[in-house]
């Protein structure tokens, strides 16, 4: 039973018609072909935005890290919170492609705009002795669950660009957020003040694909030239692009995301009938984030349940709660969301 990650599941099966279709005869490299073209006129026509400028990446570390390069100079910082995903799990590639540092907003995993603009203001007070404020950072569907509602999206762009400074979304989770959210693709993004957008397939039911989306396009000067030099421009891009393709035709996307919310939900359900769990973060969308007791979670894994926890699951106090995290991908069949709860039940 795999709710480690939405990264253990399948390729959607349109996803590989759609990279089999590409693989037919040859294209030019490097993303001079048809199906980068007109994966890129799709999305554009997702977000609504004409002007867009949109590149292709494989994974959401390189999107990420190269966005915000692109937007800072190295004397410059990155805003976000402290379980964002740049400052916990990306190896610090941020700054590897040239951000100065990150600087962490508040201690939650949804950043509060009154705590950003205090930062804002600390950090410009520290004139050059300070990694200047280059860019602001968010998640959606956040490191523990979350979701930001579209007016606090609102807010914190209105402090950023306030301040001179762009706002990020990282949308490893993109469709989820969209389809808990009931909103567009242009709704969570520009129309909400969002700048730039690193929007996720790989954890949707794509193979390995992001794209990156400046919907100023005066924004993402420099930005070919870092992939290139990074060495993360695919000579066969149309590879990429293919499967995003696949991914927004149809509204597959929010499709894939719809179900995998609907599967966490089914599970968030159930174990809120189970009285041994505790929720610090409200299950919204497909990641899951309950304490259980240590002694439930050795039987899990005793069990073979692959998932994520923090803190020594082998040694301690049995009643020790520990947060933990189960994740659904659009693909897990409903009979193993049961089989895990009577395991879990048995636990």
């Amino acid at each position: 039973m795999y709710l480690a990650s939405d990264n253990t599941g399948p390729i959607h099966p349109q996803i590989m018609e759609a990279l089999a279709e590409a693989n037919q005869g040859y294209a030019l490299p490097y993303g001079n072909d048809p199906y980068t073209a007109r994966a890129i006129t799709a999305i554009r026509e997702l977000f609504e935005a004409p002007q867009a400028e949109i590149f292709f990446v494989p994974t959401g570390t390189s999107g990420n890290a190269l966005a915000l390069s692109t937007l800072c100079q190295p004397y410059e910082s990155v805003l976000c919170t402290a379980a964002a995903h740049i400052h916990e799990d990306e190896c610090g590639a941020p700054e590897f492609y040239g951000v100065g540092k990150t600087y962490l907003v508040g201690e939650g995993d949804l950043m509060d705009p009154d705590a950003l603009g205090a930062l804002i203001t600390d950090l410009n007070e520290g004139g050059v002795h300070s990694a200047q404020p280059g860019a602001v950072s968010i998640t959606s569907v956040t490191e523990r669950g979350q979701l930001y509602e579209l007016d606090r999206i609102e807010s914190l762009a209105t402090i950023a660009h306030a301040a001179g400074l762009p706002l990020h979304l990282d949308g490893a989770r993109f469709a989820n957020a969209c389809a808990a959210l009931e909103v567009s693709a242009a709704e969570m993004t520009w129309q909400s003040g969002v700048d730039v957008v690193t929007f996720g397939g790989t954890k949707a039911g794509c193979m390995g694909v992001e794209a990156v989306i400046f919907f100023n396009p005066d924004r993402a000067r420099g930005f070919a030239a870092r992939r290139k030099r990074a060495g993360h421009l695919f000579s066969k891009n149309r590879f990429l692009a293919a499967q995003m393709l696949g991914f927004v035709r149809n509204d597959l996307w929010l499709q894939l995301g719809a179900a995998a919310n609907a599967r966490g939900q089914y599970l968030a359900e159930a174990l809120c009938m189970d009285a041994r769990i505790q929720w610090p973060y409200a299950p919204r969308a497909n990641m899951l984030f309950p304490k259980l007791p240590r002694s439930v979670l050795q039987g899990l894994g005793a069990a073979g349940v692959a998932f994520n926890h923090w803190g020594n699951r082998d040694h301690g106090a049995p009643d020790e709660m520990l947060l933990t995290r189960f994740v659904c991908d659009w693909s897990v069949p409903y009979e193993e969301l049961d089989k895990f709860l009577a395991v879990l039940k048995a636990s």
